[in-house]
Formats: C-alpha cells, structure tokens, sequence
C-alpha cells in the first residue's frame, strides 16, 4: 500500500482533472482569485497557530544539525537544480525546468518531516524545530532565490512589492496564528484532523484556480505522456541523490542514528503547502499551473520513497533492540549459572 498514491494525491489529481474540464472563466476567474488570497491567509495563519514553541525549544540546541538541514534545503538542492538546468538532458518545455528549480528553492516540509522522523525513530524534537524554521525562513530565502537564480517577475509586480505581497499574504498570517496559539492552541491541537482538511482544502483551491488558468493557456498541449515520464524519472532521481548524500555526510560528520535519521528526512523533502501559494505570487499567472507540475509530481515520488525508507529503520532498530535484548538476556543467564 505504500506504493499507492495517497488520499491527498488523488485529490489534487482529481482537481486537475476538474479544471480541465471545467476551467473558472470570466466573472469567477475574480472570484476564485480572490478566494484563493483568503485561503493562503488561512493555510498560513493555521501552520502559526499548530507551531508549538514548546517544541522548537526543546530541539533548538542541536545547531550543528539545523545547520545541515538548512545546507540540504537551501544550498544543495539548488545546486542540483541549477546543474540539471544547465545540463538539460530532455528537450522539453523549458517552464519545466524552471519547475525543477523552483521545487528546489522551496523549504522543507513540516507534517511530514516529522511523521517520519517519528516512524524511523528519529529525534523527533529536533525534527520539529529544524522543519518548522525552515518552513518561515521559506517565505523569504525562497523568493529571494528565485529572483537571483531564476529572474523570473510575477503579475504582483517588482521584486519590492512581491515582498510586500508575501508579508502581507504569508507572514502575517503565519504570526497572527501564533501569536493567537495561547488562546487557540488547545483547540487546534483538539481537532488536528479538522484543521488538516482545512489546509488541504486552501492548497487544492490554489491547484484549480492555477490550473484553470494553466487549461485556458493550452498546457496540454505541452505536457504529454513522454515529459510527465521524464518529471517522474527526474523527481526519483533527485530524491535519491539527497538522501544518499545526507546519509552519507551524517555519518562522516559523527551524527548519531537518531539525527542521521532527523537530516534525511527534514532536508529531503520539499513542501507543497509553502511552494503553491508562493507561486502564487512570485508567477505570472498563465506560468503558474507548468511551473508547480514538477512539485506536485514530486511531493508523492518523496512520500513514497521516504515511506518505504522510514519502514526501512524502524524495521532496523526494532532488530537491533532485539538483538540488545537476546544479549542481555543471555547475559542474565551466564551471571545466574556463576551464582
């Protein structure tokens, strides 16, 4: 089953579907636009009020961690993005490479970070901290990114005001949310579920309104079954690539299993809640449906391989615990036959 597609997945492959068949047009093209800002505030302003302090507190010590995390997220991946652009392997629609690199300017994501940090038996304290700094540092070290690496100006206008447009839409929001969580906190954290379908729900609202526009634009008649191939094979391929090269760095810098398991799953993963509305505002909009089609591609390749892998260590330990115990119980026993 872990190879299936998730429910969330199948959704935003449903509202694809959706738009394309039934694209917003005219008077509700407004609408939906203006829909769409409220659910971004709301996304943003929910991921403030569900931070707990608590938790970043208690994981912040580990710098040495945090700072290869943030390495991984904001260094090494847009190294990589840079190359595969440079080296352009497959002629297809440049947007897509574009894509590619913009995925990788992204921050990490939070939820899942640090479900399977949890599952693997990672530090999951540090995961809480290392995924959610990495989450606000996003909102600016991601556009800032994509000015110099992609020169790329949206329909929001310069890059002054595509800041004042982030602040106003993403941060705000985001520290609303926290700032309310003394009050809110026990509800949020009461009806998780509730508020998840809530997040969910602002990100597909996003999808349709950027692919609506996307359908008008013709990118179907750009995108075939060989170049949604390729965005697989190049969404596998980087995964890996990022996973095995933190595997190996954590060990050669001396991490322990717990923090090796921390940096593989926080500076592997890119997040889909923060890269679609940014785009939403760092895009034109007729660009926006091409440019987010190799992240929503590879926010499933990454679930999926980091599923298989965190079942991997958690299969691991409980070995290695079982080993620990047939140990000491034969020690037991050898101690028991001398008395």
């Amino acid at each position: 089953m872990r190879f299936l597609p998730d429910t969330f997945t199948m959704m935003l492959v449903a509202t694809v579907l959706l738009a394309t068949v039934l694209p917003a047009k005219g008077i509700y093209v407004t609408a939906f636009n203006d829909l769409t800002i409220f659910a971004i505030g709301l996304l943003f302003f929910m991921h403030g009020a569900k931070l707990s302090r608590a938790a970043i507190l208690e994981g912040s010590n580990n710098w040495r961690l945090h700072l290869w995390v943030m390495f991984s997220t904001f260094i090494l991946f847009p190294i990589l993005g840079l190359l595969f652009q440079w080296w352009h392997p497959v002629d297809v629609s440049p947007q897509i490479y574009s894509g590619f690199l913009y995925l990788c300017v992204l921050p990490a994501t939070v939820q899942s970070a640090i479900a399977f940090t949890s599952m693997a038996g990672g530090n999951v304290a540090a995961a809480v901290c290392s995924a959610s700094a990495s989450s606000l540092l996003g909102i600016f070290v991601s556009p800032l990114l994509v000015s110099v690496l992609m020169h790329v100006q949206g329909d929001t206008g310069n890059g002054l005001e595509q800041m004042w447009h982030i602040i106003l839409q993403l941060l705000v929001p985001f520290v609303a949310g926290h700032l309310l969580r003394p009050v809110i906190g026990k509800f949020v954290d009461k009806h998780k579920k509730m508020i998840g379908k809530t997040d969910r729900t602002s990100i597909l609202l996003v999808v349709y309104t950027a692919f609506s526009e996307a359908v008008t634009q013709g990118i179907w008649h750009k995108v075939g079954l060989g170049t949604f191939a390729f965005i697989v094979v190049v969404c596998i391929i980087l995964v890996a690539l990022v996973i095995i090269f933190n595997t190996y760095m954590a060990r050669l810098l001396g991490f322990n299993k717990a923090d090796e398991i921390t940096i593989v799953f926080c500076g592997s993963k890119k997040s889909l809640a923060n890269g679609i509305p940014l785009a939403n505002i760092l895009f034109p909009v007729s660009a926006i449906g091409m440019m987010v089609l190799p992240l929503m591609i590879f926010h499933q390749v990454q679930l999926m391989i980091c599923a298989v892998l965190a079942k991997r260590y958690h299969n691991k330990q409980l070995k290695l615990e079982g080993e620990k115990s047939q140990q000491a119980e034969g020690s037991a026993k050898v101690q028991a036959k001398l008395n």
